[in-house]
Parts: structure tokens; C-alpha cells; sequence
């Protein structure tokens, strides 16, 4: 059983708030939290992919950027890395977090999610089409099955 799953990518203001919130959604329990490899500290969500989220019901209110480090990861049981050269930046810089360290899109085709940053609004749209179905694909592995 996983408590705690933090949601990795690089300015931690697009992809990771949303994987977050839509894990948060449904994971009862279990805390969710995200970060960037490269983070605009303190910053709000983007924007767009604000707007984009709350035409699918979902609030990036309250986002505040975060820089991902070992000692963070170490806080968490899961990592969820939104395209593979994450999940590599992650083992170099902390090798000790390569077991609990997999792509977010793992389940749904484990190629990696694009960064739709400074991107076209639909760009934003099928992003976060991915993520919710590798977040919902997420969902199944990590919920507690009822018997």
C-alpha cells in the first residue's frame, strides 16, 4: 500500500498540478504532492493549463511551485516522473529512489507526457486528456480493492 505519491516534471506549474489534483481526487488517504526538477518556486499554475483544468472540473487553485530534491522524494513511497528523462534525472541525482520511481504514463503507453508550456491551448487539452487517463489508470493499481 502506497501513502504518499509526489508528481514530478520540470517547472512543476502545468503537468505535475494536474496529475497531483486528479490522483488527490480519488486516492482517499493517501497524500499527493508534486514538484519540479527545474521549478519555478512559488509560482502558481500556469495559466492556460489552469483554464484548461477548469473546463474539465478540476481546480489548480492554491498551486504554489516546488523544487523536486532527494530529501523529498525520500518522504514519498511512489515518484511519478511525467517522461523518462525525469525519471533519469531523478535516479542520477538520487539512485537510492530508483525502486519507488516510475513514469506517470506507465500503465497507458509509458512513453512520457509533452510539456505543453508557452504551448497552444489544445496541446494543454491532450495533455491533460494523458495524464487523466494515466491518473486514472493510477487509480486502479493503487486503490484498495473492496472484496
Amino acid at each position: 500500500m502506497f501513502n504518499s505519491v509526489l508528481v514530478v516534471c520540470v517547472g512543476n506549474i502545468c503537468r505535475s498540478p494536474v496529475g497531483e489534483r486528479l490522483l488527490a481526487a480519488e486516492l482517499e488517504g493517501v497524500t499527493v504532492g508534486s514538484a519540479g526538477l527545474g521549478a519555478l518556486v512559488g509560482h502558481a499554475a500556469d495559466p492556460l493549463a489552469s483554464e484548461v483544468a477548469a473546463e474539465r472540473g478540476l481546480s489548480l487553485e492554491g498551486h504554489k511551485g516546488r523544487q523536486f530534491t532527494a530529501e523529498l522524494g525520500r518522504e514519498y513511497d511512489l515518484i511519478l516522473a511525467m517522461e523518462p528523462r525525469h525519471r533519469a534525472e531523478i535516479i542520477r541525482m538520487a539512485p537510492q529512489l530508483s525502486g519507488k520511481t516510475m513514469l506517470f504514463d506507465q500503465w497507458t503507453g509509458a512513453r512520457g507526457i509533452e510539456d505543453p508550456f508557452r504551448r497552444p491551448r489544445e496541446l494543454h487539452r491532450q495533455v491533460q486528456d494523458q495524464i487523466a487517463r494515466a491518473a486514472e489508470a493510477w487509480v486502479q493499481k493503487l486503490k484498495p480493492k473492496t472484496r
